[in-house]
């Protein structure tokens, strides 16, 4: 047999090389290269026929009268949404975020509520003594859950332990970095050592019907550190997302092979853990007082519930040539040079000699396009000083002429604003509005800039 030639991974992409270079040519990360060993790498000289020899595999067809397999209810509502209805049985997914945001409180807690049904549940840490564990069990006020604990990095003896009586309900691993299988040579975290961990754990999953949790850490980029193959294995990818300087925290499906990626579930980070959040709105409106320029409310969607953001803009002129900065927090910069281009070039209005900032309140990261009229609301009132009618909510896209584009869900979006107390609406042409609630449209950006100058 050939010796087995050794090979060089980037950690941070995967993509393999065989030589050392300071700089991976796939992501151009520095210093991520690794030496890998593949283990039972064999040359062969032959093709060789794989047809025969195997064991027949048998075949079902969609039509098969066979259960569906069951998902099991958390008991914490928001979790439950954002995973699609709960978690199915024998499913594994991957829960990734930045450290010390709540990733391990968050399954702590998912855990001990499983627990309490009378459904077996696992927890395995290789980063925490269990003792540890059971401390942070006891400032949530879990101390006395049924919550089986261990401290272990082995993925044979893990598979061993809980293969050997009855496989549990739930298997939550934190963190799959830490993971270690030997039938792979390498340090734990490696790109080889992550995958055929993640392998092991999901191939138990689906023969024992067990529902596994992975926790992965993420890198300085926001995304999941590993082979992003790991992403492509497990059937849903949950982050979980926020600021630790602000309450709030999020859980977002980025895949979800059992259910919607549109829908979130929103917590409060407290003194006795994640407090589940029934109305987020409140938590994203300040206090509104006396109307101030440069604010805009938004009516977001996050599947199927609706969210009033708060979009803060501020406008500073400088003096002759000095180069303003432009700067978004929680919003696509691009998006807003864009806007910025447009307010300029179709509505007469001069942005170049001032610094613009731009801040969606609470730490959220606002993507919707429909937030488009209210950015433009928000800059334009920073700019003149005049502040938008307090009560009112603002959406609209618009398109790189000022037309101001309807958008999905007009009428859900409204209809919570008028729950919530607003009285007005500045929307595009044909939105409409629940009784109640009075409906100003703006078919271009021009109009809502006259409207706000008083025009």
């Amino acid at each position: 047999m050939a010796k087995a030639k050794k090979v060089y991974v980037c950690q941070a992409c995967g993509s393999s090389s065989h030589r050392w270079q300071g700089q991976c040519d796939d992501c151009s990360e520095w210093n991520t290269l690794v030496e890998e060993v593949p283990v039972g790498a064999t040359v062969f000289a032959a093709r060789h026929d794989l047809q025969g020899g195997g064991r027949a595999i048998e075949l079902v067809g969609l039509d098969a009268e066979v259960a569906l397999p069951e998902r099991i209810q958390s008991g914490i509502a928001e979790f439950d949404r954002a995973v699609g209805g709960g978690i199915v049985a024998g499913s594994a997914m991957l829960v990734g975020g930045d450290p010390g945001i709540g990733k391990s409180t968050l399954l702590l807690q998912v855990a001990a509520k499983i627990a309490g049904q009378g459904r077996p549940v696992v927890y395995v840490s290789g980063e925490e003594a269990a003792d540890q564990v059971r401390l942070r069990a006891l400032r949530l006020g879990l101390g006395r859950s049924p919550v089986r604990l261990a401290a272990a990095t082995s993925v044979r003896d893990i598979l061993t332990t809980v293969g050997s009586a009855e496989p549990p309900a739930l298997l939550v691993i934190d963190s799959i970095q830490t993971m270690h299988s030997d039938l792979i040579e390498g340090a734990p975290g490696t790109v080889s050592q992550v995958r055929a961990s993640a392998q092991e754990l999901i191939r138990f999953a689906k023969e024992r019907g067990t529902a596994v949790i992975l926790v992965g850490h993420v890198t300085k980029d926001g995304t999941i550190a590993g082979p992003r193959v790991l992403e492509h294995m497990v059937d849903a990818v949950l982050g979980f997302e926020g600021d630790r300087s602000h309450q709030y925290r999020i859980l977002r499906a980025a895949k979800n092979r059992f259910g919607g990626t549109d829908e979130i579930g929103v917590f409060a980070m407290e003194g006795a853990g994640l407090a589940e959040v029934p109305n987020p709105s409140a938590l994203f409106l300040t206090n509104r007082g006396a109307p101030v320029s440069g604010t805009s409310v938004f009516p977001a969607l996050e599947g199927t519930r609706p969210l009033l953001l708060e979009i803060q803009a501020l406008v500073v002129r400088l003096a002759s040539g000095a180069t303003p900065r432009r700067s978004a927090v929680g919003w696509d910069s691009g998006r807003l040079a864009m806007i910025l281009a447009v307010l300029e070039a179709r509505c007469n209005l001069s942005f170049a000699t001032a610094e613009v900032y731009l801040n969606v309140a609470g730490g959220y990261r606002l993507a919707d396009p429909g937030a488009d009229l209210a950015v433009a609301a928000a800059l334009v009132s920073a700019l003149s000083e005049r502040p938008i009618p307090d009560g009112t909510v603002v959406m609209g896209e618009i398109a790189l002429s000022g037309e101001v584009r309807p958008i999905a869900h007009s009428a859900l979006r409204l209809k919570e604003a008028a729950k919530l107390g607003f009285e007005s609406g500045w929307a595009p042409s044909g939105a409409d509005g629940p009784s109640g609630l009075s409906i100003s449209h703006f078919p271009h950006l021009r109009d809502l800039v006259d409207r706000i100058l008083g025009r």
